[in-house]
């Protein structure tokens, strides 16, 4: 079972996330070694930090759980498509389904409510729900402009395991970060040394 921590650092961000805020939202929920998770949406504090260094969210949103999970969710359908599309297999619907709903669910205008006593008005959605909904049709876009791109074809899963991040590779780098491909190089040596004994 994995146990989350919340007491790390995150890693630097993988080659394309500062172009892609769907990508550093799939890294979002990231593996360590020991069977360790660092989620960096894994509270409504956090999830708010994380919304505000992206420009998506005002430092005093006020996100709540609800908020959170939905941005948790997301994340997992993108996660999913950017997958699918790594290795070359079919998306799952619920996926597609889930990004087209993000990007759809954002209203253009007040809508029209009814009350059975005083008949019909025009309001607008609560500021903090507005600001997730803005944010999550945001990043569903960016996701699904980056999976129909050029840029798709660069799109990959980090090459060290346990790491599930995600990047857009570059030249011949295989792994998210520095750290990733230090661990990689290093298995390798081990598996060399002890297949010579």
């Amino acid at each position: 079972m994995e146990e989350p921590v919340t007491a790390q650092p995150a890693p630097p961000p993988a080659q394309g996330e500062e172009e892609h805020p769907s990508l550093a939202l799939a890294n979002t929920a990231i593996a360590l070694p020991g069977g360790h998770t660092l989620d960096l949406l894994g509270t409504p504090a956090q999830t708010n930090h994380w919304l505000t260094r992206r420009g998506l969210a005002p430092v005093d949103a006020g996100m709540r759980e609800m908020c959170a999970a939905q941005l948790r969710s997301l994340r997992e359908q993108i996660r999913s498509l950017f997958a699918a599309r790594a290795d070359g297999v079919p998306a799952l619907p619920a996926a597609v389904t889930a990004i087209n709903d993000a990007m759809t669910r954002v209203p253009t205008a007040p809508l029209l409510r009814w009350d059975d006593k005083t008949g019909p008005y025009r309001t607008a959605p609560h500021p903090t729900t507005a600001i997730v909904d803005l944010a999550l049709a945001t990043l569903a876009a960016d996701a699904a402009d980056l999976l129909t791109s050029p840029e798709a074809e660069r799109l990959t899963a980090c090459g060290s395991p346990p790491c599930t991040r995600f990047l857009l590779r570059h030249g011949r780098r295989h792994w998210c970060s520095t750290r990733c491909g230090d661990r990689a190089r290093a298995a390798r040596a081990y598996a060399r040394r002890t297949e010579q004994r």
